[in-house]
């Protein structure tokens, strides 16, 4: 089917009606007569699918053992083997089985349920929509027809091209406040992977088509490697399946699925589209500098309509156009460094070479990756700077963007993770209250029978905010020790995938409230729901072996939320039977537009570096912050006399507004940082300032003083309260 039929048919309906795919045909059906629990699952007789794990039915159309019949005499040697030579006959007895559950679940929903929207109104993405980037699963090619007792499946097992690679969520009605439950969500849009290939990072532009905008924007996905580098060698055996290989091959290539788009030939460095309205998906752009270890993160940069994405394989921020061009890169190693007193590194040239024995598939670092204090993961904009994370034990950065859209100049070091667990960061997120939100993935593995791609179990949710006041004994303007989210029932509750994003409030019964802008976080991540010592409690609200989404209000930190009884969960696939699989779901990312109301992050900046009418002193930049405190400022002031100036008296003289501290002193070169309050957004702020030295203070009797009145002109958005 051409891309641009398939991107009319929606699981929500499409613009057309039109419904030209035999599969979306039978789906259709099963979403519209059946419960949610069935999200997924074909009716139809077709050829046996594979799971997450290993060879796994899609849907049982043949008779439960038939599977084990196939491969009889087959000496399976490992678990994940046994698991998948069995999943067929449970996946039939666990549609079974929860039958009961999907229908409280559909009552629940009917009980609480909210005028629907015409479904051919709807486009893919509208507000609240939570995109999730996951592994698609796999598939033997021809297991229909059997297989030779001498082989072994998982030589035989490929990435299923029909598989999703990326899934659309409506997570708009949830059945009820949140009790630590699985919740059934009506059926995803699907982005297969014949399309795009492996993804992980994700982002949204602004919905601006020729300058006009349409309130729907377009999902971006990045290739990536993070769910294993897969590669094969020509069909030896005429089965018609190409030979799998563990070790770089002369002659390797790419398993069929890895890059995506057969039609528009993807690779490693490659990102794609996928259109908001319709679903259509295109080929973005290509990192061409990319061999193979593929791209970490991507962000959009509203304030110049451009992209910011990591490329793995040279440690370079690549900055791109709206319409898909490179425009220029940031070298983390070469230019960041240096910054923060660290020697420079170069990247050191290598690239993937598949057709060498010195590749590996299960061994990630032989996958040609930039060295690791200079590779550059997660990825962010924010306050007119792109934020990112070096390496495994990581460390959040940030550089300028100037008012062209180019890269400042100006590295800045921001914090050094604090973390028991050496682990890249690879999503960044803000909020409006100051809030720096990180989440960091497990050790990259990638196991041959494709049961785990990351080690989980200890990776971090954490937010961080700014010091207030600034603490000169440290180094950072950060606080020291993060607060942490509980993520998953199992113990430690370290259950993330390495991804998160924020999305709107939500009411008591669990229905969206877009109202509130800013009110739960999502995350990403592995067997969310499996904790033996609460089985019991647990199984009243689904399955257990989820691997998704946690949905949690923001305001729950630990020690609150453990275990995370207070959150919802959301399963990626429906499949619930595969405990033991590590790192299949990826990033997830949130569709949620707040424009004129408190709590949405306009592109304010770089903001007017108002002149100063002082020959002391002069304003040489301006920062604004959202803080839990509210607005701050720092200014940065040049010295013009030479004198020393380390400290100043601040009050303001505009009715209504309070300026705090009233006094401060700063180490040498060091913004001055003021907090406004009581202001109208948009409004100047008469701030008095008197520069002077603290040794003069100190000293006793009269000293000098340079005063000077600063019109400070505010953001014309709030701060969230």
């Amino acid at each position: 089917m051409a891309a641009a039929d398939k991107g009319r048919l929606q699981p929500a309906g499409s613009r057309t009606g039109k419904i030209d795919d035999p599969d979306r045909l039978t789906q259709g059906k099963v979403q519209r007569s059946l419960p949610a629990l069935f999200i997924g699952a074909k009716l139809s007789a077709e050829p046996a699918k594979a799971g997450r794990g290993g060879p796994v039915a899609e849907r049982p159309a043949i008779p439960s053992h038939s599977m084990e019949i196939s491969m009889a005499g087959h000496p399976f040697r490992t678990e994940s083997q046994i698991i998948a030579s069995r999943a067929l006959a449970r996946r039939h007895n666990r549609l079974l089985a929860g039958a009961a559950f999907g229908a409280v679940v559909l009552a629940a929903a009917l009980l609480f349920a909210r005028p629907a929207f015409p479904q051919e109104a709807e486009p893919v993405i509208f507000p609240g929509a939570m995109a999730v980037s996951a592994f698609p699963g796999t598939t033997i090619p021809g297991i229909e027809e059997g297989l030779s007792p001498e082989l072994d499946p998982i030589d035989e097992t490929m990435i299923d091209e029909e598989g999703a690679s990326v899934r659309v969520f409506d997570p708009r009605a949830l059945g009820g406040p949140a009790g630590g439950q699985l919740v059934y969500t009506p059926q995803p849009f699907e982005v297969k992977t014949r399309e795009v290939g492996l993804v992980f990072g994700l982002t949204y532009d602004d919905g601006v088509e020729n300058g006009v905008p349409t309130g729907v924007p377009d999902l971006y996905a990045a290739a990536t490697s993070a769910f294993g580098i897969q590669i094969v060698t020509p069909d030896e055996d005429a089965d018609g399946r190409p030979e799998r290989q563990r070790r770089g091959t002369p002659g390797a290539t790419f398993m069929a699925g890895q890059w995506g788009q057969a039609d528009q030939p993807g690779g490693p460095g490659s990102i794609y589209r996928i259109d908001g309205l319709s679903g259509t998906v295109s080929l973005f752009a290509t990192i061409e500098t990319n061999s193979g270890p593929g791209l970490g993160d991507i962000a959009f940069d509203r304030a110049h309509r451009q992209f910011f994405v990591s490329d793995l394989d040279t440690g370079q921020i690549a900055r791109l156009s709206a319409d898909g061009i490179v425009l220029d890169t940031f070298d983390h190693g070469v230019d960041g460094r240096p910054a923060h007193g660290l020697a420079p590194i170069s990247d050191d040239g290598s690239v993937m070479d598949i057709g060498s024995a010195s590749f590996d598939a299960e061994d990630p670092e032989s996958w040609a990756m930039t060295e690791e204090d200079r590779r550059v993961h997660g990825v962010a904009v924010h306050g007119g700077r792109v934020w990112y994370a070096v390496g495994n034990k990581a460390a959040i950065w940030s550089v300028g963007i100037n008012r062209d859209g180019t890269f400042a100049g100006d590295p800045r070091w921001e914090l050094d993770v604090a973390s028991p667990k050496d682990l890249p960061v690879t999503d960044i997120v803000f909020d409006n209250q100051g809030f720096m939100y990180l989440a960091q993935r497990g050790e990259a593995t990638s196991r041959y029978d494709y049961s785990r791609f990351a080690k989980t179990g200890n990776g971090e949710v954490i937010r961080y905010w700014r010091e207030n006041p600034d603490d000169p004994e440290t180094e950072s303007v950060w606080v020291p020790e993060p607060q942490h989210y509980a993520v998953g029932f199992p113990e430690k509750n370290r259950q993330t995938d390495g991804g998160i994003d924020l999305q709107y409030g939500y009411d008591v019964n669990g229905f969206l409230d877009q109202g509130v802008c800013v009110g739960t976080i999502a995350k990403t991540g592995d067997d969310l729901r499996n904790n033996p010592a609460l089985s019991e409690q647990l199984l009243a609200g689904g399955p257990l072996n989820v691997h998704g989404v946690q949905l949690t209000p923001l305001h729950l930190v630990e020690p609150a939320n453990v275990p995370p009884f207070g959150s919802w969960f959301i399963d990626q696939d429906g499949l619930f039977d595969d405990p033991d699989l590590m790192g299949h779901v990826g990033d997830v990312e949130i569709w949620r537009p707040c424009e004129g109301r408190a709590g949405w992050y306009d592109p304010w900046y770089p903001p007017v570096v108002p002149p100063l009418q002082s020959p002391c002193v002069e304003l040489t930049d301006l920062a604004y912050y959202c803080t839990p405190a509210g607005l701050e400022a720092d200014l940065t002031i040049g010295d013009r006399t030479g004198y020393g100036f380390d400290s100043v008296k601040a009050n303001t003289s505009t009715p209504g507004t309070a300026i705090s501290p009233l006094m401060q002193t700063v180490p040498p070169g060091a913004p001055y940082t003021i907090g406004v309050n009581g202001h109208v957004p948009g409004q100047t702020v008469d701030v008095n300032l008197c520069f002077y030295k603290d040794a003069d203070a100190k000293a006793g009797g009269a000293f000098p003083c340079c005063k000077v009145t600063l019109p400070l002109p505010t953001p014309d958005v709030s701060c969230e309260p």
